[in-house]
């Protein structure tokens, strides 16, 4: 069934203060994105990194059993083929990936503004890939993870197979998606694709706490932090080297660089501005 209410209201924005939360609220389809709502979580990012209007983002989902499941499968694919064309030809779902999906993993990784995800249930399939790509990830203790791609003959997308490789190895990345078994939240703790796992009723009030701290701290030095370590398992040493000389450059003559000078200096906290 169509969700008839505004994309505003289907993926919410709420600035609080200086952290912006991303709500997917869904309840009809539990949390499923469908190209709209992908593509305005994928703006609502982009838009941010650009007005800095927050230094933290929260990647969060309503209600106590999902997060996300993945893509809205009942979303209907509209065309306009030439007369005798089927509606879906070879190269349809590889053009509607680029144009799609991977315009919103790129806009996560390469935000300057650290994401944290707030899991709070499901995250399977495109969903648990949602979360994964965010900078630091806390779960519910009633969330869980699932490759779930095996179980309806699927090949996995929406970038696991390089995320999952890089935080977990190769190994147990080929258990989760040839088995497809549930990951409990506290066992993807253990795996470390988890940072932490909460009570469900703890959930926001430990998204605030790490976010704020976060939105409270020294924004450009973190987003040029974000940015080595994402370069880091794809780059040889020499390159490593040049790209830590050139986040330093950038960074030396911040604000916050010469904030955080000053205040050692003088032997006080520092007061950070985010630039």
């Amino acid at each position: 069934m169509a969700d008839e209410r505004p994309i505003e209201d289907q993926i919410r924005l709420d600035l609080r203060g200086s952290v912006a939360w991303i709500t997917i609220d869904r309840p009809e389809v539990g949390n499923a994105l469908n190209p709209p709502c992908r593509n305005r979580i994928r703006d609502l990012i982009n838009d941010l990194n650009v007005s800095k209007q927050a230094r933290c983002i929260v990647l969060t989902a309503a209600g106590e059993k999902l997060f996300c499941p993945g893509a809205d499968l009942s979303h209907v694919y509209e065309t306009d083929r030439p007369e005798g064309m089927p509606d879906q030809v070879v190269g349809d779902p590889r053009r509607m990936m680029l144009d799609g999906q991977y315009t919103l993993f790129p806009a996560i990784l390469d935000s300057d503004i650290p994401i944290i995800a707030a899991v709070n249930g499901t995250a399977a399939g495109m969903g648990a890939h949602l979360a994964l790509a965010c900078d630091l990830v806390i779960a519910a203790d009633n969330a869980k993870f699932v490759e779930v791609f095996a179980r309806r003959g699927l090949v996995p997308d929406a970038l696991g197979p390089w995320l999952l490789p890089r935080i977990i190895g190769v190994r147990k990345t080929m258990e989760l998606m040839l088995f497809a078994d549930d990951l409990p939240a506290t066992e993807a703790a253990d795996l470390g694709l988890v940072n932490k796992v909460v009570p469900a009723i703890d959930l926001e009030a430990a998204a605030v706490e790490w976010s704020e701290r976060i939105a409270n701290g020294p924004t450009l030095s973190f987003g040029l932090t974000k940015w080595l370590v994402n370069q880091s398992l794809d780059t040889d040493r020499a390159t490593m080297i040049h790209n830590e000389s050139i986040a330093v450059e950038l960074n030396t003559y911040s604000e916050d660089s010469k904030e955080g000078i000053a205040s050692f200096r003088e032997r006080r906290a520092p007061q950070w501005k985010g630039y």
